[in-house]
């Protein structure tokens, strides 16, 4: 018999039918609360070893409140709720939940998720473990700093790389998410296999799925070869999913069947190839909101979300300002071949009272070129008015622009200044320190012709 369950749902037929799918897959459900008042008493009586919780209950306190003392008490939890609006997937993620299932859901599905479940949990207690007998985090080459919040995501990086977990990896643009992946699979036991990345924001539409996992000679027009797509590239190494909040709600439903099934069917195949791969994905958008706005699947999310490492920006982290600089200058200086090896007091200083809304890719770009224009051997100061402010928000103002809006104005401000021209030297792509494919996928997205000027 597997672990025994408490079900805290005020709703009879639901919480039956509960009880029936989990005695088919072998667990023991101690009982059925309606309220927190009842769950309390019941957790007294019979000591479950997970709960399983509604969010609206009956009584004044909801399952949230009541999350907080099993936390309190270190009960295994996860929640069964058909709200999913923005605030509540707030206040539930503030929580720290095991998972979060969305009514109505198949058998097969919770299932799945009270296994995913269970496993972080375990695991939980396996980082806890690790993190008391190793206390001292020691540095990862590649990754540059000292900082609190650095240390705290290099030590997940440590724990989590030599596992067979999913990570998902979050932060603002230009933070090094891409260079996390790589030291998890270099730290893993597949670093002998390949690493492949995976753009998900440069995807085009129509061939995510080909791209994602390759198609038959003859599937569609045009197709004259077979083409391997890039999770089997990845078979045994690692597959980095990178923008993955970018990918369209079709293929995410794809996405998910490969991660549950660990097997692929190429596009107009019909035959199924099993698969071991890594999964690492990452982004930069709040996923949590773009669940709860109908733009990303939440089974998809906790299936990616067994393992956050979040990536802190770089004015979250300004004591590592001058340990950076100094890297990058070193390494541009031996690149260059240029004698400049110094970075005046007066020039550090800028750096670090500027905002960085560009993070360490903007940091690099800089001090390379800044290595390649000074006339010393040493950066006596940084020109920074070249670079468009961030304009804080003046309190009264009647509209708010919504990010979207935001990103289009500076993409049509940069294509601009750039006479249009998008690639290349010169280009919007070199000026916003982004990937030409990333950029025009970004102008698609956001309405944007190419020849609006």
């Amino acid at each position: 018999m597997k672990e025994k369950l408490l079900i805290v749902e005020d709703e009879f037929i639901v919480a039956n039918d509960l009880k029936i799918m989990l005695h088919k897959a072998g667990y023991q459900v101690v009982g059925i609360a309606a309220s927190v008042a009842q769950a309390r008493k019941l957790i007294e009586e019979k000591s479950p070893d997970w709960i399983l919780l509604d969010i609206i209950l009956k009584g004044q306190l909801t399952g949230i409140d009541l999350a907080w003392e099993l936390r309190q008490k270190n009960l295994p939890f996860l929640y069964i709720s058909a709200n999913t609006n923005q605030s509540t997937l707030e206040a539930v993620k503030a929580t720290h939940p095991y998972g979060f299932m969305v009514k109505p859901f198949r058998e097969k599905d919770l299932v799945v998720m009270l296994d995913i479940a269970r496993y972080r949990f375990n695991q939980e207690k396996e980082d806890l473990a690790v993190k008391h007998a190793n206390p001292e985090t020691q540095e990862i080459q590649g990754i540059i700093g000292q900082s609190p919040l650095l240390k705290e995501a290099i030590e997940k990086i440590k724990i989590v790389a030599p596992t067979e977990t999913s990570v998902l990896i979050l932060g603002e643009s230009g933070t090094g998410k891409e260079r996390a992946a790589n030291v998890i699979h270099e730290l893993s036991a597949h670093n002998s296999h390949p690493i492949v990345v995976v753009n998900c924001a440069a995807l085009p539409q129509s061939l995510i799925e080909s791209e994602l996992f390759g198609h038959e000679k003859g599937a569609f027009t045009g197709a004259n070869a077979l083409r391997i797509g890039k999770f089997e590239q990845a078979n045994n190494g690692t597959i980095f999913l990178d923008e993955i909040g970018e990918l369209p709600l079709d293929s995410q439903v794809k996405l998910l069947r490969v991660l549950q099934e660990k097997e692929i069917q190429r596009l107009g195949g019909n035959k199924t190839i099993k698969i071991n791969v890594r999964i690492v994905a990452a982004t930069n958008k709040i996923l949590e909101k773009e669940v709860a706005e109908g733009r990303f699947r939440l089974d998809l999310y906790y299936r990616l979300n067994v393992f956050p490492i979040q990536l802190p920006s770089l004015r979250e982290r300004k004591e590592d300002i001058e340990m950076l600089a100094t890297y990058f200058l070193k390494k541009y200086a031996a690149i260059s071949r240029r004698n400049v090896n110094s970075i005046s007091a007066k020039a550090l200083e800028q750096l670090k009272n500027y905002s960085w809304p560009g993070n360490i890719r903007e940091l690099e770009h800089l001090i390379e070129r800044n290595v390649l224009l000074a006339k010393t051997n040493e950066i006596e100061k940084f020109d920074l008015s070249s670079i468009a402010p961030i304009v804080p928000l003046e309190i009264g103002t009647d509209k708010i622009k919504s990010m979207e809006e935001m990103e289009k104005e500076h993409i049509m401000n940069a294509l601009q200044m750039c006479n249009g021209k998008v690639s290349g030297v010169g280009g919007a792509a070199e000026l916003l320190k982004l990937q030409p494919q990333t950029l025009y996928s970004k102008m698609k997205k956001l309405g944007i012709k190419q020849g609006y000027n």
